[in-house]
C-alpha cells in the first residue's frame, strides 16, 4: 500500500472545540462553525453566554510559517493605542497565539474578538474614507511600534520577486510570450519602484483592500486580518486599495479617492508615495498571482488558471497610468 503525505487537512469542527475549550476560558459549552477555507482555515466560535469570536487556523504557505509572534504584538499595541482593530484573545495562561500538530506539520491558532457591525459595501464612498482614516491611524501607532524579529519585510523581494518564481515554476502559465511579458512587467515595475529614492517605510497591514473591516455603530472601520503584515512599503499598504478598485474588471476609482480623502484627514501622504501606489498595484497583482500559483497542487490547476490571462490586465495598467497618466 502506497501512503500519501498530506498537502493540507482540514481538522473536525470537534477538534477545534477541544482544543479551544482546553486552551481558552471561553464560557462552554462552546460552539464552532467553519466560516472560511482557503489561505487559512477561519471558525465562528459562540459561547454559551452569546459572546462570538473568530479563530484562525493558519495554513502552510510558500512564504513560510505564519508570524502570529509579530502580528499579535501589533494588534495588541494598535488596540492599546485606540486603533479600531480585532484584537487577539489570550489563553488561560496569557499567550496570544497557540501551536497545533496537524498531519502535514505544527500549525498556528489565534483567537480573536468577533467584531460587530455590518459589512463593507465596495461602492460606498463613507466606507471607503473609514477604511482610509483606520489605515492612516495605524500608521500614525506603527511609529512606535518596533517590529523586532518580524520574520517577513514586505519588499519587492516578498512581494514581486519570489511570486513572479513561483508562477514561473508552477507550470500554470504554458505562453511562452505570456511568461516573457510577466517577466519585462515585473523588471519594469521594480526598477521603476526602486528610482524612488524617499518612500516611507512603515509595519503595514498587507491586506487592505477594503472588505478586511468591519463598519462600527460610530462608523469607524474596525480592521482584522493582520496574517500578511509586516514591514514594508507605506505606498504599498495604500495601494492594495486601489488595486481592488481597478483590478478584474472593476471601474471604481471614486472609492480610491475617498479612500486617500479618509487618509489624509488623519494623516499627509508624501507625492512620492502617491505616485509610488500607482506602480505598487502591479505589485500587488504579481503577489496575488503568486500566491495561487503556489497553491495549484492543492487547489488544481483549473482554479489557479485565470493567472495565464493576467498579463493584458497589467500592460492596459502600464499604458494608462505610465503613459497616458489617468491619475
Amino acid at each position: 500500500m502506497l501512503d500519501f503525505d498530506p498537502l493540507y487537512s482540514t481538522a473536525q469542527i470537534g477538534a477545534i472545540g477541544q482544543f479551544i475549550d482546553k486552551h481558552y476560558a471561553l464560557a462552554g459549552p462552546i460552539h464552532c462553525r467553519m466560516l472560511h477555507r482557503g489561505l487559512n482555515d477561519v471558525y465562528l466560535v459562540v459561547g454559551s453566554d452569546g459572546e462570538r469570536y473568530v479563530f484562525r487556523l493558519s495554513h502552510h504557505r510558500a512564504r513560510g510559517r505564519a508570524d502570529v509572534k509579530t502580528e499579535t504584538a501589533f494588534l495588541t499595541h494598535l488596540s492599546q493605542a485606540g486603533v479600531p482593530v480585532a484584537a487577539p484573545i489570550p489563553t488561560r495562561n496569557g499567550a496570544l497565539f497557540l501551536q497545533g500538530h496537524a498531519p502535514e506539520g505544527l500549525r498556528e491558532g489565534v483567537l480573536f474578538r468577533a467584531i460587530d457591525g455590518r459589512g463593507i459595501n465596495a461602492a460606498d464612498a463613507g466606507d471607503a474614507s473609514a477604511n482610509g482614516r483606520t489605515l492612516a491611524l495605524m500608521h500614525n501607532a506603527a511609529q512606535t511600534f518596533s517590529p523586532d524579529g518580524a520574520l517577513y519585510r514586505l519588499d519587492l523581494e516578498h512581494l514581486l520577486h519570489r511570486p513572479l518564481t513561483r508562477i514561473c515554476d508552477s507550470g500554470i502559465v504554458e505562453d511562452a510570450d505570456v511568461l516573457r511579458d510577466l517577466a519585462d512587467i515585473a523588471t519594469r515595475t521594480g526598477k521603476a519602484i526602486e528610482a524612488f529614492d524617499t518612500l516611507t517605510w512603515t509595519y503595514c497591514h498587507g491586506d487592505c483592500h477594503g472588505f478586511n473591516a468591519r463598519i462600527n455603530d460610530a462608523g469607524e472601520a474596525v480592521f482584522f486580518d493582520f496574517d500578511d503584515s509586516g514591514p514594508g512599503y507605506l505606498a504599498y499598504d495604500l495601494s492594495v486599495f486601489l488595486w481592488a478598485k481597478v483590478s478584474f474588471g472593476r471601474k471604481l476609482t471614486g472609492m480610491w479617492e475617498a479612500f486617500i480623502d479618509g487618509y489624509r484627514a488623519v494623516r499627509p501622504i508624501t507625492p512620492q508615495d502617491f505616485e509610488a501606489a500607482h506602480r505598487f498595484v502591479i505589485v500587488r497583482h504579481f503577489w496575488l498571482m503568486g500566491e495561487y500559483a503556489s497553491r495549484a497542487q492543492e487547489w488544481g490547476s483549473e482554479a489557479v488558471g485565470w493567472i495565464a490571462r493576467e498579463a493584458n490586465f497589467l500592460k492596459t495598467w502600464e499604458t494608462d497610468q505610465f503613459v497616458d497618466r489617468l491619475f
